[in-house]
């Protein structure tokens, strides 16, 4: 492929500040698999990623890009949802086979120096499916208990989403330390938080010298092209991919809010949001922040899949800024099981936006919600400077 991704990282971050915090200190080998739950040993620790878009989702955009070695287990694995799956009977050709991206074993260059140098390392490149803001990063070593890592680096670089392997592996590319050279432990959810305020579109795993990590999961705040997003003027202004967000709700007891405003259909009933069921005389929400300040015209509820649990009735609401006051985008409306739903904004309701509030009665669930309009001027330009600031 060209270049090789050994070059060593620059500076910590901006100011000479460390660029990330160790959220976790796991070290060292986990026991052996002894039967059971291989989860059982597992470490983890609660983590502050909430609310935060996963930016390397496959569902999004994602990809593993390349890979300097992937002879036990493939470089995709990575990225897939869930988490890794462990089945002690399973072999192949190569040896066991494992949910993950695992390399051979690295050797020194002659009998005499048998050990890999101390800067030998495995690489993989991954797309981010948005560009956005990193703010968090978790390296995860789950059943690879004597086989992980000793210890992992992470950096990031801003080039376009279609970088060519060979275009990434550039020794003119700049690459930027999120996370420097660090210990990590087996079997286990090896987390950081990260602090630059940039913009990046791919990110580049190194693990030293060799061995597996099962999943790697990047964290943060989509940063859309705002010249993108002016060329096509009428578009989704919730949406995932062009910076919308979950604030908060009520309820994530079945399946997560942040599915409601994932590309394309749901695929199945776990696909999209569902509450537990209420016994008391309440209802359940989510409140979303749009790609910036906007006006909607148009509205999806989508309840696909979701056949006996659907929302009975839904309700909409908009507020501009934090602490404007809700006023109603759509009255109440009846909803259908694993049907979608399409309403027109009427004129008078068409007032600018940065939030919205999804009421639905009494529980249950809807699959997708689409909020399809244009940002303001004033939403494009601020749009506009906040990418312009960190780029």
């Amino acid at each position: 492929m060209g270049a090789d991704a050994s070059g060593e990282a620059g500076d910590a971050g901006e100011g000479g500040e460390a660029a990330c915090t160790a959220l976790t200190d796991f070290t060292g080998d986990a026991l052996p698999y002894g039967g059971g739950n291989p989860f059982a040993d597992y470490r983890r620790a609660e983590l502050p990623f909430a609310g935060l878009t996963e930016l390397t989702d496959r569902r999004l955009g994602a990809g593993v890009v390349a890979a300097d070695d992937e002879f036990f287990a493939e470089r995709e694995n990575l990225l897939v949802p869930g988490p890794a799956v462990f089945d002690p009977e399973r072999f192949g050709h190569k040896g066991k086979v494992m949910d993950g991206w695992e390399t051979r074993r690295r050797r020194g260059a002659s009998a005499a120096h048998p050990h890999p140098l101390e800067g030998d390392h495995d690489w993989a490149l991954v797309r981010l499916a948005v560009p956005g803001v990193v703010r968090g990063i978790v390296v995860d070593t789950a059943h690879f208990r004597g086989n992980y890592p000793h210890s992992v680096s992470v950096e990031a670089a801003t080039l376009p989403s279609s970088a060519s392997p060979a275009e990434l592996l550039d020794a003119a590319v700049p690459w930027t330390p999120l996370v420097p050279r660090t210990r990590v432990g087996g079997h286990a959810e090896n987390a950081f938080a990260t602090r630059l305020e940039r913009r990046f579109s791919h990110v580049r795993l190194r693990q030293y010298p060799d061995g597996g990590v099962a999943r790697l999961r990047v964290y943060g705040e989509v940063a859309p092209d705002p010249v993108w997003l002016a060329a096509l003027g009428t578009f989704d202004l919730a949406a995932l991919e062009h910076g919308g967000s979950v604030e908060d709700a009520s309820d994530r007891f079945y399946s997560p809010p942040e599915h409601t405003i994932l590309p394309g259909r749901s695929q199945q009933m776990d696909d999209g949001w569902e509450t537990r069921r209420r016994r008391d005389q309440g209802h359940d929400w989510i409140r979303y922040r749009l790609a910036e300040q906007g006006v909607i015209r148009a509205i999806e509820i989508d309840t696909a899949y979701l056949k006996g649990n659907s929302a009975g009735w839904a309700e909409l609401w908009i507020r501009d800024g934090v602490d404007g006051p809700w006023t109603p985008l759509l009255e109440r409306v009846r909803l259908q099981p694993d049907t979608l739903h399409r309403f027109l904004v009427a004129p008078e309701a068409q007032h600018p936006a940065t939030h919205v509030r999804l009421d639905v009665f009494p529980d249950g669930g809807i699959s997708r919600l689409r909020l399809h309009g244009s940002l303001t001027e004033e939403g494009a330009a601020r749009l506009a400077a906040r990418t312009r600031a960190i780029s």
